[in-house]
């Protein structure tokens, strides 16, 4: 397996928001024949994350460098392969697969369309990427370890919560990141860890939050999806400058704004956007496994965290993450990794 940083990552140019819901968004352009297609997983175009995220990045490559780009979004685990099916069908010059769950139809339509390419996103396949797939990956624990540093800075009960979507070793990197980053602050704060089994629950979401509240946590971080709606939902409810939530993949500030500390972003728009530009370019780097964090500005904190955390906490949050940039730290990315973690 090849693994190479992405390249210049273009992160000031404004970025597209979705708008709509549906079985199919498509933006028309491509009058050179270029095309690209995106398929989400169950979460859907609209989960104020993920998949949303990748489509304002596909959709502003479409408009910049006159692509066709259509979007197919997967309700069940089944519908990954027909959806990717009928993307290489249409010849597409790029068929887009969104998450780790959607690995195993890829390999398979990959296989099966040799002639096509494929990118997918937070994977490496194992590390057996097939030559036309190239794989996107971010260092998710190094944007996490920074949410954990506010986190472990501004409890005031020394009891943080961590919600995590479906249980795996892409989801294992936020938890441990962020708990490592809480012990560098805050070596006296407990951070305690709920999984809901799902990235599209916000009930249980809401569920998990209410009693991680309850039980004295008053800063909960979500790496979970459309679960993390439920944690906004509910941290509404909670006194104002008491009880905080902190959100994942973009700014997720908009969905409770007063009570909202801070996002780990995650720039998965910007990462396609460049993954778009080598393919335009033709450079497609299949093969490849393409990994992206602090160092790349792929991930980071979102703007907005000036309005609540105070300029020291920042400027703590900055020294830590200069710290990982000169490799002063390794930040742990799982949990043998951070067994052996000492600030």
């Amino acid at each position: 397996m090849k693994l190479k940083a992405l390249g210049a990552l273009l992160l000031s140019a404004a970025l597209v928001t979705v708008a709509g819901c549906g079985a199919a968004q498509d933006s028309k352009g491509g009058s050179k024949g270029q095309s690209a297609g995106l398929v989400t997983d169950v979460g859907g175009l609209n989960d104020e994350s993920f998949n949303q995220n990748a489509w304002a990045g596909l959709q502003k490559a479409g408009k910049e460098m006159d692509f066709n780009v259509k979007a197919l979004e997967s309700k069940r685990d089944d519908e990954y392969i027909p959806n990717l099916t009928k993307f290489a069908r249409e010849k597409r010059t790029i068929t887009w697969g969104m998450g780790f769950k959607i690995q195993n139809a890829l390999e398979k339509v990959s296989n099966q369309f040799k002639d096509q390419h494929f990118a997918i996103v937070d994977t490496d396949m194992g590390g057996k990427i097939p030559d036309n797939v190239a794989a996107v990956t971010f260092k998710e624990e190094e944007g996490s370890f920074l949410m954990g540093v506010i986190a472990g800075s501004m409890t005031k009960t020394n009891k943080v919560g961590f919600i995590g979507g479906i249980t795996s070793p892409l989801i294992k990197k936020f938890e441990s990141g962020y708990r490592a980053g809480v012990k560098a602050a805050n070596p006296k704060a407990e951070v305690k860890v709920v999984y809901a089994e799902s990235f599209t629950d916000s009930a249980k979401g809401r569920a998990l939050a209410s009693s991680l509240y309850n039980g004295g946590t008053d800063i909960i971080y979500h790496a979970a999806g459309g679960v993390g709606k439920g944690l906004f939902n509910e941290v509404k409810t909670r006194k104002q400058g008491k009880y905080w939530a902190i959100g994942v993949d973009m700014d997720q500030s908009k969905l409770a704004p007063d009570h909202t500390l801070s996002s780990m972003v995650k720039r998965v728009d910007v990462a396609v956007y460049d993954m778009m530009k080598k393919v335009k370019d033709d450079k497609f780097p299949g093969g490849e496994q393409v990994q992206i964090g602090l160092k790349d500005n792929g991930v980071g904190y979102a703007d907005t965290t000036k309005e609540h955390v105070p300029a020291k906490v920042l400027k703590k949050v900055d020294d830590f993450k200069q710290q990982i940039i000169d490799g002063k730290i390794k930040v742990p990315a799982n949990e043998n990794e951070l067994k052996k973690f000492k600030p």
